[in-house]
């Protein structure tokens, strides 16, 4: 299967900064069995709307990073909203909640979680921390989400 990690960087994007966060996500999810494909894309709304558009179709889960946050150029959100069929909230509300009990800035992150056909899309922050620790999050509930989307119809109920 594969796996998709979009980063949204005007700065990675134009070559001045290194992909920390993209790297990170790749070998965590490389870490789950997942091939990864990658795409890095500027903070502009249609270039994210379009990457996540072209990356669903062939990925069973993306994974952004970046743009999330109370910048002016931080769109990744509304990108995202604009291509989902249905939203996740419960992922992205478990996400934020961790990270509030580490850092008060958590508080001012804005990133979705939804579906696009049968694909997962989830946004992550900027930063390699902020990514490990999403990525924590999200990571036992992954397989169970990507059954479900392929329509495993023998796939139980897990409690929790």
């Amino acid at each position: 299967m594969t796996a998709a990690v979009l980063t949204v960087s005007d700065g990675v994007s134009d070559g001045t900064r290194e992909d920390s966060s993209g790297d990170l996500l790749q070998g965590l999810l490389e870490a789950e069995g997942l091939d990864v494909v990658r795409r890095v894309v500027p903070d502009e709304r249609g270039e994210i709307a379009r990457a996540i558009e072209e990356l669903a179709d062939e990925a069973v889960v993306v994974v952004t990073t970046g743009g999330t946050g109370l910048g002016p150029r931080d769109v990744t959100p509304e990108a995202t909203a604009g291509v989902l069929d249905r939203l996740a909230p419960g992922i992205a509300e478990a996400i934020r909640a961790d990270s509030i009990a580490k850092t008060p800035h958590a508080l001012l992150s804005r990133g979705l979680a939804g579906v696009r056909g049968r694909t997962l899309v989830v946004n992550l922050p900027g930063s390699p921390g902020g990514c490990r620790d999403g990525f924590a999050v999200l990571r036992p509930a992954l397989a169970h989400a990507l059954e479900l989307l392929a329509g495993e119809r023998d796939v139980g109920h897990r409690q929790t």
